[in-house]
């Protein structure tokens, strides 16, 4: 007979659990801020962990990494104070002349340090089309190429990427890959299984998921020199996550799988309400069975497509802006993966620079009811496009 008390947890489990997290000392289920900034050596001058000072992390941040490395399936974790400062770790960590190469549409901050760089002399920069795998081999210089950076969905367009085959095509010329899965967390898509290396989360979205802490990840599939030489910056640069925040990261990743089922359900009852709708161009949702990625996402989503889309407005820029301004429900905000909704014309905020249709309007979908949410961008569309 099968012992049931030793059957494997499924991942909602081990999330809504802490890892099983229960304080030795007085049994409490709720896991402890750790707010010190520095730690006593034992009698003998010896460490009594691994951490001396702040910049080290502290216990709550490494219950939290070992709570996302667990969900990812990786061999380690890193959190940094924010997404930009865990990607700009990796940019900092390659060395001077390294070829990297990147989608041409992208987030825009990270697009930004990329072009930075470049600009510096620091790195040479190479660009493909998102999802596009015959233009990104195209760019690969087999043993120059250090580094291949993957969107998917990337942003604002949500276009995929197949990771198992752009692994592929990376690790044969010898670069690793970095994918960027923060519309997905991996309780839909773990990147690390399909090939990736580095599999980065901006935790201030879907992983946090209450709008109330800036977090990013980096997770590993196997640690060695360059995982080192992140830990590094991180802790020279003094970019490690803050206690508190670590906290309520550990709070909200307990209710991801549901959240983001929620979510991903009422994405897709919008996304099928206004594809073909009158005053919208275009729908760009991956749950679509006419989405070019369909089927990929698919595979690499388990189905749950999350609640990132995005709405075309047909009347153009000043259309898409009066639409964002007339809703009543939607914040008009910028971020994502939160429980509440969020309606954010892109161009606006990307800047000049930035390759997206000024039409475009980008949405999170949150915990709200999917219909009241049809009716508030109804309302507003009314208002526009008559």
């Amino acid at each position: 007979m099968t012992d049931r008390r030793n059957r494997p947890l499924s991942p909602a489990t081990r999330l809504a659990q802490a890892l099983k997290y229960v304080d030795e000392r007085t049994g409490a289920l709720v896991p402890p801020i750790q707010p010190t900034a520095t730690y006593a050596r034992d009698a003998d001058y010896g460490k009594r962990r691994d951490f001396i000072y702040r910049r080290d992390g502290n216990e709550t941040v490494e219950l939290a990494e070992a709570i996302i490395a667990d969900l990812e399936e990786a061999e380690a974790c890193l959190l940094f104070a924010s997404g930009m400062s865990a990607c700009h770790a990796i940019i900092d960590a390659l060395g001077t002349g390294d070829h990297v190469v990147v989608p041409e549409v992208m987030y825009h901050g990270v697009l930004a340090e990329f072009r930075r760089a470049s600009a510096l002399g620091r790195l040479e920069v190479s660009h493909y089309r998102a999802a596009d795998l015959d233009d990104l081999r195209a760019q690969m210089r087999p043993g120059e190429t250090t580094l291949v950076w993957v969107e998917t969905p990337n942003n604002p367009d949500w276009d995929v990427t197949d990771i198992a085959a752009a692994a592929a095509i990376a690790h044969e010329a010898g670069a690793r890959l970095v994918t960027d899965c923060t519309a997905t967390p991996p309780c839909a898509t773990r990147a690390l299984e399909h090939g990736a290396d580095i599999s980065f989360h901006s935790a201030t979205k879907y992983l946090g998921g209450h709008s109330d802490v800036t977090a990013g990840a980096l997770s590993v599939r196997e640690t060695g020199a360059f995982w080192q030489a992140l830990a590094e910056r991180r802790m020279l640069h003094g970019t490690v996550l803050h206690s508190f925040d670590a906290w309520l990261l550990i709070r909200g990743m307990r209710t991801l799988p549901l959240r983001y089922a929620r979510q991903s359900e009422s994405a897709m009852k919008i996304a099928r309400h206004f594809d073909g709708h009158p005053g919208v161009a275009r729908v760009l949702y991956p749950g679509l069975p006419a989405h070019p990625g369909h089927e990929i996402a698919k595979r690499q989503t388990g189905g749950q497509f999350g609640g990132m889309l995005s709405l075309v407005i047909r009347g153009g820029e000043r259309a898409a802006i009066d639409v964002a301004r007339g809703c009543a429900l939607f914040y008009p905000a910028t971020s994502l993966g939160g429980v509440e909704s969020l309606i954010e014309h892109r161009k606006t905020v990307s800047g000049e620079g930035f390759r997206v249709d000024p039409a475009l309007l980008r949405l999170s979908v949150g915990i709200e009811e999917a219909d009241d949410l049809i009716a508030d961008l109804e309302q507003a569309l009314a208002r526009v496009t008559g």
